[in-house]
C-alpha cells in the first residue's frame, strides 16, 4: 500500500518558467507577433501590452503521509492557486495517489458549472501532473514507465522560435516560426510573412521542416491565402490560424489547404470533448494539447486513444519533461516541441527555466529515454526561486 496523500499545496512564482510568456524586453516570443490583439495599434508590438502574462506561473505539491512531495508546473497564477487550494485539494486530501480516475472525475465535475476550459482545467492539469510525479516518486520510476514503457529510444524534436536557420544547425528535425504580422497589416503585412518564409528556405534548405505558428491570428480567407503562398516555399504545416472556438473554419481550412500541407491546432482546446470537436468535425491533421492546459496526463492519455484509432498525430505543445514522458510512450506522437527560451534563439536552454533543476535538454536535437530515468518527472524544483502561498486551506 502507498502512503494516503496528506496536504496539497498552491505557489504562484513570477518571471520565466511555465509561464514562458513572462519575459523581460528583447525576447523574441515578444517581437511583434501576429494575435488576435493585433487588430488594434496599440496592442501590436507587444503581447505582454494586452496581459499574456498577467497569470504568472502555478506551482502545485502534493505531499504525502511518508513526507514524499510530488509537484508540478503550469499557467495559471493567482486565481488558480486559489481553485487548488479551495476547492480541488477536498478530492485528494486523504486519499491514495494510485486513484488519480476518480480524483480527475472529481475535480472536473466539481468544477465543471464554472470550469470546462481555460483557467480551471489548467489548474485540474497543475494538480493532475503533480499527482503523476508524487505517484513516481513513491513507486520509485519515471512516469514514462508507469504509462506503458518507451517505444522508441530516443525523442526527436524541432525547435520553437524565430531562428530556424540556426536551430538547424543546433540538430533539430524543423523549425516553427511565429508569424509576425495578421491580417490589420493587410497586404503588406501579408507579403513580409511570405519574405521571411522565402529567406529562411534559402538558409536552411528543402530538406528541412518549417512551419508558421500564427496563435489564432487569422481569419479563414487570409489563412486560406497565408497557406497558397507558402506552399511555394515547402511551408509544412499550419498552426492555430484560427480562433479555437471556431471548428467550422479550421474544417474549411482544412479543405482549402493545399495538398500535403498540414494544419494544425489543439495547444488552446481542453479535454476529450474538446478534443472529440476538433477530430469528428476534421478540423486538421494534428492535434496539439498542452498536457499543463488539456486536463493533465490522466486526461491526454484519453485524447491520445481518440486520435490513434483516427489516425490522427498528437504532437503536445511545448510542457518540458511533462511532454517527453508522454511523447516516448506513444506511437502517435512521433517527435516532439522544443520552445527556444533564449532571447535570440540561438542555443538551448531548459525549457522552464530557472523554475526546474536537472530539467533535461536535447542535444542535437535529440534526447535519449534514459535521459527520463529518474522517478516521477525526474526534476527538482529549484530553491532559489521565490515562492508565494496566497491562499490556504
Amino acid at each position: 500500500m502507498l502512503p494516503k496523500i496528506k496536504q496539497v499545496r498552491a505557489y504562484v512564482v513570477r518571471g520565466g518558467g511555465a509561464d514562458y510568456h513572462d519575459q523581460g524586453d528583447g525576447h523574441w516570443i515578444d517581437d511583434h507577433i501576429a494575435t488576435p490583439m493585433a487588430k488594434y495599434p496599440e496592442y501590436r508590438q507587444s503581447r505582454q501590452s494586452f496581459g499574456i502574462n498577467v497569470l504568472g506561473t502555478l506551482v502545485v505539491e502534493i505531499e504525502a503521509t511518508d513526507g514524499t512531495v510530488g509537484f508540478a508546473v503550469t499557467t495559471g497564477g493567482e486565481p488558480a492557486a486559489y481553485i487548488v487550494e479551495k476547492h480541488l485539494a477536498r478530492f485528494l486530501e486523504g486519499r491514495s495517489p494510485t486513484d488519480y480516475e476518480k480524483i480527475w472525475d472529481q475535480m472536473y465535475f466539481g468544477t465543471q458549472y464554472y470550469g470546462r476550459k481555460g483557467l480551471v482545467v489548467n489548474a485540474i492539469s497543475g494538480v493532475d501532473l503533480a499527482l503523476w510525479d508524487l505517484l513516481g516518486k513513491l513507486r520509485q520510476e519515471p512516469v514514462y514507465h508507469l504509462l506503458g514503457g518507451a517505444v522508441r529510444d530516443e525523442l526527436s524534436f524541432y525547435a520553437t522560435g524565430a531562428r530556424p536557420d540556426l536551430a538547424k544547425g543546433m540538430g533539430f528535425i524543423g523549425g516553427k516560426m511565429p508569424l509576425h504580422h495578421g491580417p490589420a497589416e493587410g497586404e503588406e503585412g501579408l507579403a513580409k510573412n511570405i519574405a521571411e518564409l522565402a529567406t529562411m528556405r534559402e538558409r536552411c534548405g528543402d530538406d528541412f521542416w518549417l512551419m508558421f505558428d500564427c496563435w489564432m491570428a487569422l481569419d479563414l480567407n487570409y489563412a486560406t491565402r497565408l497557406a497558397h503562398k507558402a506552399k511555394d516555399y515547402g511551408l509544412k504545416w499550419i498552426e492555430e490560424a484560427l480562433s479555437p472556438d471556431d471548428y467550422w473554419g479550421y474544417a474549411a481550412l482544412k479543405k482549402a489547404a493545399p495538398a500535403g500541407m498540414l494544419v494544425t491546432t489543439g495547444e488552446h482546446e481542453a479535454t476529450r470533448w474538446g478534443f472529440r470537436m476538433l477530430m469528428e468535425m476534421e478540423c486538421c491533421d494534428i492535434i496539439q494539447p498542452d498536457v499543463g492546459w488539456c486536463g493533465g496526463v490522466t486526461e491526454l492519455l484519453k485524447i491520445s486513444a481518440m486520435a490513434d484509432s483516427r489516425g490522427v498525430m498528437v504532437i503536445p505543445h511545448g510542457s518540458s519533461v511533462y511532454s517527453y514522458h508522454f511523447v516516448i510512450t506513444r506511437h502517435n506522437s512521433p517527435f516532439a516541441e522544443f520552445l527556444m527560451m533564449a532571447p535570440k534563439a540561438d542555443q538551448v536552454q531548459p525549457m522552464f527555466h530557472p523554475q526546474l533543476l536537472d530539467e533535461p535538454v536535447p542535444v542535437n536535437g535529440r534526447l535519449k529515454a534514459t535521459a527520463l530515468d529518474k522517478p516521477g518527472f525526474g526534476v527538482e524544483l529549484n530553491p532559489a526561486v521565490t515562492l508565494h502561498r496566497p491562499y490556504t486551506h
